[in-house]
């Protein structure tokens, strides 16, 4: 294969620059250019094979084109793909059914995208909070914690932390305050005010470099929100659907979010379904024509979401991502690299600190691993998120382990 001055071949460079050409430039992507994926593993266009470390940022979780929900995906695109909710269709009715029952919440309201689904908690929590609890109109307001990243809306940048997400996309939203995650006390404190409607946090900061919070948290968060008369949202985009070793990151506290919200996963990675459950007494404080999403609860959609939710149980990925994610952890930790400073993690949400004088040296490790065929990208600078699919073998962890300390050896 011809290859350019860079090192990529003359067919990867072709794509790089079409995108560079046409495209908006609002990422910074790894010089790959992919078009295949099967399991836990990706191929480039010059038919290159790789681990996938990212799994779309935990979309594709049940591994790349996992036959069942490919299956349900193309049997409901040839028969109905879209009415709108102007109209029933066959497919929403069995979804609702279907994933209340899993999750144990009277209602759910089908969304598209991630951030849609953080938008409806928003409002729907605020709705209550005006029309249940009491709130004057106008001065609800929503807890959130430092370091969350829950999507690029103006919303919902406008309680980010991050400057990369909101400098000069302001003027803001007002209605939130931050706190410090992991900090009960914060909470408590920020909890005495009466006009809180509620408290979204994220069970583990993903994009804030996989930050796992104390034990306890969690549950002490849930409890303090409960004697406030304030709902407990939790945002299970990224950590939900088995990824940390349980259906939900919540059930490893056993707490019961007042409002769930999923998405990534909840189809597989085939395309952007999201989901906002709750029990009556808020869901349906949303009226007709106050909310809703044209694509939203479409039937591709809901045919691919029940063939998404078995595939995980069917096949027991919860626990494999509980002993793989253990596993990977164990190996990390066993390589003793002077340039990794933390190993963290739950089920197969892990990540890695990089501890080096170059600031670019999680990305230049990144660079060597993509080389000997692992894929994984920075977040914040230093650290690296590990979360493979949920199916991978003991084995291919060997395997993706023996490249990560091949690739350390360029920060020596």
């Amino acid at each position: 294969m011809e290859k350019t001055l860079q090192g990529l071949s003359a067919q990867t460079q072709y794509f790089l620059d079409l995108e560079d050409r046409h495209g908006a430039h609002n990422y910074h992507p790894l010089p790959v250019v992919l078009n295949k994926g099967a399991g836990v593993h990706l191929w480039d266009v010059d038919g290159k094979k790789y681990f996938d470390f990212l799994s779309g940022y935990s979309a594709v979780n049940q591994g790349h084109n996992h036959p069942a929900i490919v299956k349900a995906f193309i049997e409901q695109a040839q028969t109905l793909a879209l009415t709108s909710r102007a109209f029933y269709n066959d497919a929403l009715g069995e979804y609702e059914k279907y994933i209340t029952a899993l999750f144990g919440y009277d209602k759910v309201l089908p969304m598209n995208t991630g951030v849609e689904a953080v938008e409806t908690g928003i409002k729907l929590c605020r709705r209550w909070g005006y029309k249940v609890k009491g709130i004057q109109e106008g001065k609800a307001k929503i807890i959130v914690c430092a370091e969350n990243f829950h999507g690029r809306t103006s919303t919902v940048i406008s309680f980010s932390t991050d400057p990369g997400s909101y400098a000069d996309f302001g003027p803001y939203m007002p209605g939130f305050e931050v706190i410090a995650y992991n900090n009960i006390e914060a909470l408590r404190t920020a909890l005495q005010d009466p006009s809180v409607a509620g408290f979204l946090v994220e069970p583990i900061q993903g994009e804030a470099g996989v930050v796992v919070p104390d034990e306890g948290y969690l549950a002490q968060a849930a409890a303090l929100c409960k004697q406030a008369n304030v709902l407990f949202i939790a945002d299970e985009i990224q950590t939900g659907l088995c990824r940390t070793g349980k259906l939900l990151a919540c059930d490893h506290e056993n707490v019961r979010p007042d409002i769930l919200l999923l998405g990534k996963a909840l189809s597989g990675g085939m395309l952007p379904v999201s989901a906002v459950l709750a029990d009556d007494a808020i869901m349906l404080t949303i009226k007709p024509g106050e909310h809703g999403s044209t694509y939203g609860g479409n039937p591709i959609a809901c045919r691919t979401a029940i063939a998404a939710l078995q595939v995980l149980q069917d096949e027991k990925m919860a626990d494999n991502a509980e002993k793989m994610g253990l596993l990977l952890r164990t190996e990390l930790n066993k390589l003793q690299s002077p340039h990794i400073s933390i190993v963290r993690g739950k089920g197969l949400l892990c990540a890695i600190v990089i501890q080096h004088p170059n600031k670019d040296a999680a990305m230049e490790l990144c660079m060597a691993m993509k080389d000997r065929g692992l894929l994984a990208k920075p977040t914040h600078g230093d650290k690296i998120r590990f979360a493979p699919p949920l199916i991978i073998t003991e084995q291919q962890i060997h395997e993706a382990v023996a490249i990560i300390k091949d690739a350390l050896q360029v920060l020596a």
